[in-house]
């Protein structure tokens, strides 16, 4: 346990001192694990993923358990790992005690002891710490102040529910394949094999209890996909019919490529200037038997990528801050800045008045971002419907296009436009 709890400690300290991405720093460091049972591959993601996600608090917590400066960063992060297992895990705690406190021992003999005092005394003085930490709001919500701020600022009596609802374990949500079968056909070999599941939405299918990929009927025979219920909105907003033309302007992973191709017929170019991201495109689209034109390239740089034909529908997933997917990300909360946020604002305008020009008169753009910050989302249409007299905002079945995180389904926007002219 202490070597799992030394591997998550490094892990935290890569994404939050290194500024690096917390899926890359847990694949290289399972990649050297070879041998690691899949329990503890299990417990180091849980580790690593928990740590950062509850950060806000956790650091709170040990600021009031340590009563002097701890210079070594080591042991501060190992702390933190060692509260998150205290507070939110299973595990023993009398073993997490004594693991951590030989984990300290590697790392620096001098502080073994302060290292069991300090969860000690976290054990004995549990409940009123809990209360103390909640005093602030990063100790109550785990995350940047800026953040909590510009959430209560939009959604005010809604923010806590919506910075609650990032700290919870994301839903597993299927997409089924309506080319392979029905719903109601699908939900049948789910329960068959006492999957407990229920249908959420036309194509939704929610998991009542997350597995891999390999445990579901039919994944491997196209019938289903894993993607979030509320980034399945998008191919059905987009309203696609047989024979039209259609651009998927930043499409990897892929989940929106493939829905658009299973809903309709169309003649679909997708677009992803990652090389990388791309291949997963192909991959998904290989899996599910669908076809499709694959492009390198960046949708802002249309004379890179486009033939002069126009397009009947376009679907803009733009590059965002992602703030509404942290509870699958908890790394974007501490690695993100402020000043991010009109940066990608800024992009997606280019973006989006790059893609315009490529759609056909009478044709629908739907702009689409993972982010619940309004400067991301009706702003920038705003701001493109004052510079454009020929774009007009086609109302969608979402309030305000916003999709709020909950239970069934991460944040998104969605806006649906259509060129007059």
């Amino acid at each position: 346990m202490h070597n799992i709890q030394l591997a998550a400690t490094q892990i935290v300290r890569q994404v939050l001192e290194d500024g690096r991405n917390l899926n890359q720093v847990l694949d290289e460091s399972l990649r050297r694990k070879s041998v690691w049972t899949p329990a503890q591959r299990a417990a180091l993601q849980d580790l690593s993923y928990g740590t950062l996600r509850h950060y806000g608090q956790l650091k709170a917590l040990r600021d009031l358990l340590l009563h002097r400066h701890m210079t070594d960063a080591r042991i501060n992060l190992l702390l933190l790992v060692a509260l998150y297992q205290l507070q939110y895990s299973k595990a023993a705690q009398h073993a997490v005690v004594d693991h951590a406190v030989r984990s300290a021992e590697m790392l620096n003999p001098k502080i073994r002891g302060l290292v069991n005092a300090i969860l000690r005394n976290f054990l004995r003085n549990q409940q009123d710490l809990l209360s103390r930490a909640a005093q602030t709001q990063q100790g109550r919500y785990s995350y940047p102040q800026w953040w909590i701020d510009e959430i209560f600022a939009q959604y005010g009596e809604q923010a806590g529910a919506i910075l609650d609802a990032g700290n919870c374990h994301p839903p597993m949500t299927l997409r089924v394949n309506r080319r392979s079968g029905s719903v109601l056909a699908y939900l049948q070999q789910l329960a068959a094999r006492d999957m407990a599941a229920s249908c959420i939405e036309p194509e939704a299918v929610l998991l009542e209890k997350p597995v891999s990929v390999d445990k579901l009927p039919g994944f491997f025979e196209a019938q289903v996909s894993v993607q979030d219920a509320g980034a399945q909105y998008a191919a059905r907003l987009l309203d696609v019919c047989d024979g039209m033309r259609v651009l998927d302007a930043c499409a990897a992973p892929g989940g929106k490529t493939a829905h658009i191709l299973e809903l309709a017929e169309v003649e679909l170019l997708a677009l992803d200037k990652d090389e990388q991201r791309l291949q997963r495109v192909a991959e998904n689209l290989q899996r599910l038997g669908l076809a499709a034109t694959l492009k390198c390239a960046d949708a802002a740089r249309t004379q890179d990528w486009w033939d002069g034909q126009p397009f009947d529908r376009i679907l803009a997933d733009v590059p965002c801050s992602a703030t509404g997917v942290v509870r699958r990300h908890p790394d974007i909360k501490w690695l993100r800045r402020k000043d991010d946020i009109a940066k990608f604002s800024t992009q997606q305008s280019e973006i989006l008045r790059s893609l315009w020009a490529t759609l056909a008169p009478g044709g629908k753009l739907l702009y689409a971002t993972c982010s619940i910050f309004d400067q991301e989302n009706q702003n920038v249409i705003d701001s493109f419907l004052k510079q454009h007299s020929e774009a007009c905002q086609v109302p969608v079945e979402i309030p305000s296009g916003r999709l709020i995180p909950n239970d069934q389904h991460d944040g998104f926007f969605y806006a649906l436009l259509q060129k007059t002219a």
